[in-house]
């Protein structure tokens, strides 16, 4: 089978692996459709991220759909020809953590194209995936497999959602509005936020925020005083939604931020500095959210249900032989969203 490999930053190969055979417990999937994430291209563009490096060949890719094409001993509820989004979380469901129902801070986590731990562990940019059954959630018929495919980085925004807590009746902001930006817009309307404020600083994907569901999009390249009229009175928003990593949405978020606000950190930027007199004197609550564990069923629920429409982000589909050209449109934010691989 051929799968998507990276040896180290822009160094992205196309390469013959052996495919594996299904044991008990687990399902041999033909991979159709797998998104290109910012983690990936964090890997492609720079080796890595943070103290995260690639130290060895690693299958890149986590945002994979696919059909079943075989059955391990002791399966039930799937059946050779489900079309299945895979969930790429792997939890030892023995540590501290998984024991508290914190599966995604897993000691012992199995991400798909992780370099945290050595060996790294392999992705799911191949044309074939062995994976246990557990992680594997019917598609319904009338949605597509590209559909099937958000499931992963929708995951990712409603475990922010559940980071934040209730958004009924919320005004919410969000900074940042590339594909995890946007879907927090969508996951915020979904879960009830009255008003939605999205900022970015390029005016092609702050259209895609208004296409969905923002109320106010504001760029803040062109015209950062309008972020700022919503200072008055001590803020105006509940709750944050930061994901572009950046430190002057950071700082300018707490700033409209109502006192006892919640930032909720989805963007990955390195060190930032934060005016702590205002963190303090506001009582502003700073979340972290890491990854998704159940989520990934609600995410594959919801966009069976057609609650909600992801098609609208994705920008392009890019055969294998296209891989790096691919990986390079995806990360050029003034012509894509999401790029998916067929595989």
């Amino acid at each position: 089978m051929k799968a998507v490999v990276i040896h180290a930053a822009r160094d992205l190969r196309l390469e013959e692996r052996e495919p594996e055979l299904p044991g008990a417990g687990q399902v041999d999937i033909a991979i159709e459709a797998g998104g290109i994430c910012g983690s990936d291209l964090h890997y492609f563009n720079h080796g890595g991220f943070g103290t995260v490096r690639v130290r060895e060949p690693m299958i890149l890719g986590h945002e994979v759909a696919g059909t079943i094409k075989a059955l391990g001993a002791a399966i039930s509820g799937l059946a050779v020809g489900d079309r299945v989004a895979v969930s790429p979380s792997r939890p030892c469901n023995a540590c501290d953590y998984c024991l508290k129902g914190q599966q995604n801070q897993c000691l012992n986590m199995r991400f798909y194209g992780s370099a945290m731990p050595m060996p790294h562990i392999q992705g799911a940019f191949r044309q074939r995936l062995v994976a246990e059954a557990w992680q594997c959630h019917r598609v319904a018929d009338g949605v597509s497999i590209n559909e099937a495919a958000f499931a992963e980085p929708f995951a990712v925004v409603l475990h922010a959602v559940n980071r934040a807590g209730s958004l009924l009746g919320k005004r919410v902001l969000v900074t940042g509005c590339g594909p995890i930006g946007a879907l927090a817009i969508v996951a915020a309307r979904l879960h009830g936020a009255r008003e939605i404020v999205a900022t970015d600083v390029m005016a092609a994907v702050l259209e895609k925020a208004r296409g969905l569901g923002a109320d106010r999009v504001i760029n803040v390249a062109d015209a950062p005083d309008q972020l700022g009229a919503y200072t008055a009175n001590k803020g105006y928003f509940d709750v944050q939604f930061e994901a572009s990593g950046n430190e002057r949405a950071v700082r300018s978020g707490l700033e409209v931020l109502k006192p006892r606000g919640i930032l909720v950190q989805l963007g990955l930027g390195g060190d930032v500095s934060i005016p702590q007199n205002m963190v303090v004197a506001k009582e502003i609550e700073m979340r972290g959210t890491f990854r998704f564990h159940e989520e990934f069923g609600l995410a594959v629920d919801l966009i069976n249900q057609k609650r909600v429409d992801l098609a609208p982000l994705l920008t392009g589909v890019f055969g294998l032989d296209e891989a790096i050209h691919a990986f390079e449109v995806a990360g050029d934010r003034s012509r894509s969203m999401k790029v998916q691989l067929s595989f």
